[in-house]
């Protein structure tokens, strides 16, 4: 069984939406980092101060078969139509420990994606 690691970085204000539609699509989980970052834009100041924006990373480990739905599932719920809503993007693994408790789930995601 293959993995990839799904790294979407939304605004604080729709990362439950993210998640939750995640999950309802068969994500097993999800790990929500705080960040702040910048963009093509100038970032914003007030009085001389700079004011980056918030933004949450989130990531997802997920079963190779299911990439494709669940990045398209992030970039509706994201609303990443819009600009400056955020990106998403997967990365491959090599090797993972401690997937047990959820590997049924993912066997089972596999076998429905080819059965």
């Amino acid at each position: 069984m293959q993995f990839k690691l799904i790294m979407a970085f939304v605004k604080p204000n729709i990362c439950d939406d993210v998640v939750d539609a995640m999950k309802e699509a068969g994500a097993t989980g999800a790990t929500i980092i705080p960040a702040r970052g910048t963009g093509i834009h100038e970032a914003k100041s007030f009085f001389g101060l700079s004011i980056e924006d918030k933004t949450d990373i989130i990531v997802f480990l997920v079963e190779e078969h299911v990439v494709e739905n669940l990045l398209k599932v992030i970039r509706e719920a994201g609303k990443f139509d819009k600009p400056g809503t955020g990106i998403a993007f997967v990365l491959p693994v090599e090797h993972i420990a401690g997937l047990e408790s959820q590997m049924k789930k993912f066997k089972k995601q596999a076998r429905d994606k080819y059965f």
